[in-house]
């Protein structure tokens, strides 16, 4: 790219799933200040399908490193390489001291993030933040497109990813699935921990009831996720399992963003999975155990949030504890199937 006065964005992407669907929402604001901007994103290559569904995004660019990989010599040669695309501002979204070297060894005049991890010194714009008055990640993301404030930016738009019918029609074709009727996906997985799972049991519970109803059940997760998924399979009754179909662990990401765009609602527990269908404008019963949705919530109005008043909940753990886990085991299924059929009312 030549230089030119033209705003040539590169943002340092999260790691996570759900992190990079919020941050669709600072690519929409930057889009909205600025048309013309052009957004490059640095992140691990399994983001790809996530940025391809971003229309804001020109171009993902491959970030070669582990999560917890350092790499300085590897960093600066990076960094160094992407001096030739004239690059006019980074915005940094991870915390770390690592993720800011790269636009500081790549000559990027302005380089914008939260303060953190000792990387003052690596930032031309370092922002103090108030949690209290930034309490959603989202609000953190989006406000890193405006110059600082004391206040989130207001009117922030949702995650909106966008599907290509022919990339679903092939994924429905690949697993045999058939789109009509009413298609219920659950999402029993959740990569940060235990603590987060909802009981295989409950999910079984909940499919029974919607099954009886007319639903047909697509389950939804990682390769990590097979056991559970068969397990709340082998839940069920024999008939109801013809209404069940595990996909838990066949499909790349892709497929399974493509795939959660046909269904008509979910229930899953506060995963990357949650942010997507919330991005692809399902209904969403979002399932928190240790988590909270003050910080993470589906960003999607069309969204029932279902937690227990447990006292020792929000932990933010992996694992309960205490052992018990009783934030999820005591969250009973009869919930989330009213929840359901409440969200449903209202689209009717």
């Amino acid at each position: 790219m030549t230089q030119n006065s033209q705003e040539n964005i590169l943002v340092i992407g999260p790691s996570w799933v759900g992190d990079m669907v919020m941050a669709q929402s600072l690519f929409m604001s930057l889009k909205s200040k600025d048309r013309n901007c052009l957004i490059s994103v640095l992140a691990p290559d399994w983001t790809r399908p996530l940025l391809e569904r971003m229309p804001e995004v020109e171009r993902g660019i491959s970030l070669p490193f582990g999560h917890n990989e350092l790499s300085l010599l590897k960093r600066r040669s990076l960094g160094r390489s992407l001096q030739a695309e004239h690059f006019t501002t980074a915005i940094v979204l991870p915390n770390s001291f690592k993720s800011a070297l790269i636009p500081f060894y790549a000559g990027i005049p302005k380089r914008v993030a939260w303060r953190g991890e000792w990387r003052n010194p690596l930032l031309s714009d370092c922002r103090r933040l108030d949690k209290q008055n930034f309490p959603l990640m989202v609000q953190r993301f989006a406000a890193l497109a405006y110059p600082h404030s004391v206040e989130p930016p207001a009117g922030i738009p949702d995650p909106h990813l966008q599907s290509d019918a022919a990339k679903v029609a092939a994924a429905l074709t690949e697993f045999g699935l058939d789109s009509r009727g009413k298609i219920l996906a659950i999402c029993p997985g959740a990569e940060f921990g235990i603590a987060k799972q909802w009981p295989a049991r409950h999910f079984a519970e909940a499919c029974q009831a919607l099954i009886e109803q007319g639903w047909r059940v697509w389950i939804f997760g990682s390769d990590k996720d097979r056991a559970v998924a068969e397990e709340i399979r082998q839940l069920l009754a024999e008939q109801q399992r013809q209404s069940c179909e595990s996909l838990a662990g066949r499909t790349s990401l892709a497929q399974a963003i493509d795939l959660l765009s046909v269904v008509n609602a979910v229930i899953s527990n506060d995963s990357g999975l949650m942010h997507i269908a919330a991005a692809l404008d399902k209904l969403v019963v979002a399932v928190y155990g240790s988590t909270s949705p003050d910080f993470t919530p589906p960003l999607t109005s069309k969204s029932k949030l279902l937690a227990t008043d447990i006292e020792c909940r929000p932990c933010f753990q992996r694992e309960c504890p205490l052992g018990h886990r009783k934030c999820l085991t005591e969250l009973e299924p009869e919930r989330a199937i009213n929840a359901i059929n409440e969200l449903v009312a209202l689209e009717s």
